[in-house]
């Protein structure tokens, strides 16, 4: 089997497997909070000249944070023409297993939660 043809099933076996796991794990459950409107942190029926939550800006930046990966996994299938593309594999899976337990980190810290 040549590597194109490994990477296209990874990459569908890996999106199947996420999406099931996502459609198992998520709470379909609306509630008034869930439907009303949100404005970056506040209230929007209040007054306009409320300070922004700081919290808004620490997610901010950690999803700017995370979402470099893609920059950084951009050009894996060109990568893996190169002489050695288990190298190219182990450096993908090595950032990734990294970002991953960046977030993990973060999420048990609480820098996700909006209040605390």
């Amino acid at each position: 089997m040549n590597m194109i043809t490994f990477m296209i099933t990874l990459s569908l076996i890996l999106c199947t497997l996420l999406t099931a796991l996502n459609f198992w794990l998520s709470q379909m459950s609306p509630d008034s909070e869930k439907l009303s409107p949100y404005e970056c942190g506040f209230d929007p029926l209040g007054s306009a000249r409320l300070p922004f939550s700081i919290r808004f800006f620490l997610v901010a930046i950690l999803f700017l944070l995370f979402d470099l990966e893609i920059a950084l996994l951009l050009p894996l299938p060109w990568a893996s023409q190169l002489q050695s593309p288990t190298t190219t594999i182990t450096w993908a899976s090595t950032l990734i297993l990294l970002l991953t337990l960046g977030l993990i980190y973060e999420w048990m810290q609480g820098g996700l939660e909006w209040a605390e």
